[in-house]
């Protein structure tokens, strides 16, 4: 799975920075998850490979706008791009009459259905190779952060099992192995039941606005890479005396040291930390506080960089050759 942030600003947008939107790209094909959708994401995707027809379902975190006002004009652009494959989209509920209205009084037409999910009562999204599941977070409104875990993309067939249960060799097969679900003789076998994984599962967690990291302590421990947001660091909120339901690095770090996480990038910035390490503040101080608590690879996400995850389950950057779409290694 890939990581290709769209917007890493906290509120509102800087030069530098787009407000919240986060691309998970699938390992095995061109297939795509958003998670959030601040205003202006559609343009940020036009500076990518990504390609809308490809996307395969929208996930909302919570109800503020730096988070969701996009929603409406991506969506028409989809449309109007010629999609006609059905997408789902999990969001709170409070927002699903808004969506509906904004399409309704702009008269913005959907070659293809829309299916809402209320996030508040989702257990579990899937398809063939990706599920998701949700995670209650803290913050001023209610707020998810969104669990992805991918299955091997390229399975081995169980054909031992096969042999042993007397399913004979031939199209069943096939389906089997392309992760089909087969009936033989009355009896259904599940695809997910015949196949091999030659790498564990992959997981990836992407988080809403969270200003008590210790919430994903479960999830964490099994998890090959954790997104949270870092809006201040931690001299920030004390001068403030109140953390606006956000999380400083060092609260992010600390946590993510304790829970043994691998992979920890930080987003969600607030707009008063510099690019320029020489302005104060700066982003480098979002770093320097982090790193000072956690040990693992550390990674301040930027906007339109993507990043790899490898079989050794380690996070990468790559580059994108935005003209011929190419996408080569880097160094961090």
């Amino acid at each position: 799975m890939d990581l290709l942030f769209l917007g890493t600003s906290a509120g509102v947008p800087t030069r530098q920075r787009n407000v919240s939107a986060t691309a998970l790209i699938a390992s095995a094909g061109k297939g795509w998850y958003l998670i959030d959708c601040g205003e202006g994401t559609q343009h940020q995707v036009l500076r990518t490979p990504l390609s809308l027809s490809e996307l395969r379902a929208i996930f909302i975190t919570h109800v503020h706008a730096d988070h969701c006002l996009g929603l409406p004009g991506l969506l028409a652009s989809t449309g109007m791009s010629g999609r006609t494959r059905s997408l789902d989209i999990i969001l709170p509920t409070s927002l699903h009459p808004w969506l509906k209205m904004s399409l309704e009084v702009t008269q913005s037409y959907l070659p293809f259905e829309i299916n809402l999910h209320a996030v508040e009562t989702l257990t579990e999204w899937r398809n063939v190779n990706v599920q998701v599941q949700t995670v209650e977070l803290s913050h001023r409104v209610p707020c998810h952060g969104y669990v992805f875990t991918e299955s091997d993309p390229e399975p081995r067939l169980d054909v031992q099992r096969l042999d042993a249960e007397g399913i004979e060799r031939g199209p069943l097969w096939g389906q089997l192995a392309h992760g089909q679900d087969v009936e033989v003789d009355g009896r259904m076998l599940h695809a997910r039941d015949y196949l091999l994984s030659s790498r564990p599962d992959r997981r990836i967690i992407v988080c809403g606005d969270n200003d008590r990291p210790a919430l994903l302590a479960e999830v964490a421990q099994s998890a090959d890479v954790l997104v949270h947001e870092a809006t201040f660091v931690q001299a920030a909120i004390d001068r403030a005396r109140a953390s606006y339901g956000h999380s400083s690095a060092a609260a992010v770090a600390g946590f993510a040291e304790s829970a043994g996480v691998r992979n920890l990038v930080l987003t969600h910035f607030s707009a008063r930390y510099q690019a320029n390490p020489a302005v104060s503040p700066s982003i480098e101080d979002v770093r320097n506080e982090a790193a000072a608590l956690y040990h693992g690879q550390l990674i301040l996400a930027r906007d339109l960089q993507r990043y790899h995850l490898d079989r050794l389950g380690h996070l990468q950057p790559v580059a994108i050759e935005r003209k011929s779409l190419q996408v080569t290694k880097i160094s961090q």
